[in-house]
């Protein structure tokens, strides 16, 4: 197969490479853009190991090949820390002890960046579906889930004050379904958590 170019853009620097076009993006991340903090695990999408966000998408780098990356936009856990300063999510993962072994970790950050930027209210039931494509062979999900949790608690009491108001105003159209006027709805909704 012929070489090409591929020109990307991975945590606000751009990477420039002459890559076989069956290369993964996982592996031009790791060995040519040199950021290992992105792991190959399963390389068949399954473990979630290789999580990165693409043009602000949760997506399995080791799916992809480099050239289809082509211009994107990418974000790896490299790109997460402001300096010494951790991003809750990942401060959430210290405290919390959901580091564990620490290889999938990688993967569940990004995940969680992206779960949380959409589910800034997550339940628990909500957080494990949430995280439910990433696997952890030390089998310490309570912890992540607690770790997730407390990172979305953070995030929010720091969110814009427009953010606020639209989960405020939809917790409100929450609770009015709850009303007297329509009780079998609120339980209903109620018994399946």
């Amino acid at each position: 197969m012929t070489p090409r170019d591929v020109t990307l853009t991975v945590n606000g620097r751009a990477y420039r490479g002459r890559v076989e076009p069956r290369k993964t993006l996982a592996d031009f991340i790791r060995e040519d853009c040199g950021l290992t903090g992105t792991h190959l695990g399963c390389e068949h999408g399954v473990c979630g190991a290789c999580t990165i966000l693409m043009n602000g998408d949760a997506v399995r780098s080791c799916l992809l090949f480099a050239v289809q990356a082509e211009g994107a936009e990418l974000r790896t856990v490299e790109g997460l820390a402001d300096g010494d300063r951790l991003h809750p999510i990942q401060q959430a993962f210290w405290e919390h002890h959901g580091l564990q072994c620490g290889f999938c970790t990688p993967g569940f950050l990004m995940t969680a960046v992206a779960f949380l930027r959409d589910h800034p209210h997550p339940t628990e039931r909500e957080i494990r579906e949430g995280l439910a494509g990433n696997l952890c062979r030390c089998t310490g999900y309570q912890n992540i889930v607690k770790a997730v949790a407390a990172a979305a608690a953070v995030l929010t009491s720091t969110a814009p004050a427009d953010e606020t108001r639209r989960a405020a105003a939809k917790k409100g159209a929450r609770g009015r379904r709850r009303t007297p006027e329509h009780p079998r709805r609120g339980r209903a909704r109620r018994t399946a958590r």
